[in-house]
């Protein structure tokens, strides 16, 4: 039987965790097996093949990259369950770590969100060709300073370029057309930005670039079944808890081309009460923008059994 601690949160990772090997430390755990079971036929490919054996250009494609996360954390999580019966008060995730949080949610199951969040991967892919965009991490300068560089940026260069991840106090991301991006990281580390570092993705996520891929998003949210979530999620658009079935596919829309607020949504999750934050999935991304965000929040991950069990203990 499971049990809601009413002080615990789960936050789910996006693209960037996902490493060759992530799930083989859980060896012939059942609750993972019948996790990678379930997304091959969903997919109709040996998913926990891509997983255990790569190779790492493959699994880097946003088009596996994106069912892959979504299987590993989903995979972590019925683990989790399996092992303790314990359920958050809420849940988030981090861009398409949302999707995974949804899951666990019980607002969408993970047979109907694996073709999905496919779908959303190519078409953000389609929508800006690769080498066209681009995405920058800026550190050490504060989200007002971003903002403004990227505007002069744009406007100088008459490229587009945005702030898009707010991922602690002084590390946001950037995204735009490749032209864009180099011209703000040039601006901001004029403006005092400790690095300004390209990140290597295939696509300028979560930018107005994506507008294109979210209408053909929006087309397919349609078509896919989703329920009130059992557990409540904190969305990356709104930062806002939605039950409504229509409410979550149009914030999931939106997601797609607006920024991902985590800072924020860390601040929303402390809000509610909460004073643990485990994050679920490979990785300790997410649990170490937590720390940099609120260190009176306690943080942990579980992403194999010795991570688990440490989380576990923490709860105790």
């Amino acid at each position: 039987m499971s049990t809601s601690l009413n002080h615990l949160a789960f936050v789910f990772p996006g693209q960037g965790s996902q490493a060759v090997g992530m799930l083989d430390a859980w060896g012939d755990h059942a609750a993972v097996r019948e996790t990678l079971a379930e997304a091959s036929e969903a997919l109709g490919e040996d998913i926990a093949r891509l997983i255990a054996e790569g190779p790492k250009e493959s699994l880097d494609l946003t088009t596996n990259t994106q069912p892959v996360m979504l299987t590993a954390g989903v995979a972590c999580w019925r683990a989790w369950l399996a092992e303790t019966g314990l359920k958050p008060a809420a849940v988030a995730g981090h861009s398409l770590g949302e999707y995974s949080a949804l899951v666990a949610a019980g607002a969408l199951t993970l047979r109907d969100a694996l073709p999905l969040v496919r779908f959303r991967a190519q078409a953000m892919q389609d929508a800006v060709p690769v080498g066209v965009g681009g995405m920058a991490a800026i550190l050490g300068l504060d989200v007002d300073a971003v903002k403004a560089g990227c505007a002069q940026a744009a406007a100088e260069s008459g490229q587009a370029v945005e702030a898009v991840n707010f991922n602690d106090p002084k590390q946001t991301v950037i995204a735009g057309s490749k032209a864009g991006v180099e011209k703000a990281c040039e601006v901001l580390k004029a403006a005092g930005a400790k690095r300004a570092l390209s990140l290597p993705v295939s696509a300028p996520f979560h930018s107005s670039l994506m507008k294109p891929a979210a209408e053909r998003l929006r087309e397919k949210l349609a078509g896919t079944v989703f329920a009130a979530p059992q557990i409540a999620v904190v969305n990356n658009i709104d930062v806002a808890v939605v039950s409504d079935v229509d409410a979550i596919r149009d914030a999931l829309y939106r997601q797609a081309f607006g920024p991902v607020r985590w800072v924020e949504s860390i601040q929303a999750l402390k809000a509610r009460g909460l004073t643990h934050v485990i994050e679920c999935g490979p990785g300790k991304v997410l649990s170490g923008m937590v720390k940099r965000i609120d260190a009176e929040l306690t943080s942990a991950t579980v992403y194999d059994p010795a991570s688990l069990a440490d989380a576990r203990a923490l709860l105790v």
